[in-house]
């Protein structure tokens, strides 16, 4: 007759064996994306949606753009989902990925102190950094190779300003993602270029405030790119498709324009099929 303890033991091991075989079954993929799409919420929103129509696991590891699709060239990723088009591109030119299609935009603002020192205020991005440095007002930048860091770059260097010889104490470098960044800005009563997503979400704003907003220059574009399965084998292919599918179909263009905070739309479907 087999023992009580024998019985018992039995019955764990089972039970072991058991949870492994569920979590080997389990369907995922794995999808670098951006601080902005997890900090502002996005992710806790839309994918629970997707999980129950199609029965597959998003796992995200949120990064800035440039470490996102970093991590897709080690083919630690099956799927992109990102926001500097300039990056995505040479990221599919240089095979990496298989096609980029665009799924959804918002916009760029500069968050500063409400009393704006810099008098940078108004609806010209350009004329609004130029002011800032010209005051040497306190300014802070993610430094992460993220895609709101390349936009960023992009406007100082168009504005005329030289960040290698203006660069000063006013800068701060922080190497955060948006959420960190913007605390950093709100602590030291400085300017930052956020993603409206994430500032939408931000709670701890103290005397912060949007300063410059409207300009088109700070559109911001999100494209979804499916890792390329010839240089790793492993990649989900299949699955990982299904969930580009779904973001560009009228049901997963729905559930991106359906996300709101406090009745303001965060982002807006724009899907390339």
């Amino acid at each position: 007759m087999i023992s009580r303890r024998l019985f018992c033991s039995a019955l764990a091991a089972a039970g072991l064996l058991g949870a492994g075989l569920t979590q080997a079954q389990e369907r995922f993929i794995t999808v670098s994306s951006t601080t902005s799409t997890e900090q502002s919420g996005f992710f806790g929103h839309l994918l629970p949606a997707f999980e129950k129509a199609a029965g597959i696991k998003v796992r995200v590891v949120a990064l800035g753009t440039g470490q996102a699709l970093d991590m897709a060239r080690r083919g630690d990723a099956d799927v992109v989902f990102v926001h500097d088009k300039a990056a995505e591109e040479k990221f599919v030119a240089e095979s990496f990925g298989v096609r980029r299609q665009e799924v959804m935009y918002n916009d760029f603002v500069v968050v500063g102190p409400k009393a704006d020192p810099a008098k940078a205020a108004g609806k010209d991005i350009l004329e609004g950094l130029r002011r800032i440095e010209a005051a040497k007002a306190p300014f802070v930048s993610r430094g992460d190779k993220s895609g709101t860091h390349a936009a960023e770059l992009r406007y100082w260097k168009v504005a005329g300003v030289d960040l290698d010889k203006a660069r000063g104490p006013w800068y701060r470098d922080t190497g955060s993602g948006m959420g960190p960044a913007l605390n950093t800005a709100a602590s030291m009563n400085a300017y930052i270029l956020a993603d409206r997503g994430t500032w939408l979400a931000f709670k701890n704003r103290g005397n912060m405030g949007i300063v410059v907003e409207g300009d088109t220059k700070l559109f911001n574009q999100y494209g979804v790119i499916l890792v390329n399965p010839a240089k790793h084998a492993h990649v989900k292919q299949a699955d990982g498709q299904k969930f580009i599918d779904w973001l560009v179909s009228p049901e997963g263009q729905k559930a991106i324009a359906g996300y709101k905070i406090g009745g303001e739309q965060l982002f807006f479907p724009n899907a390339s099929r």
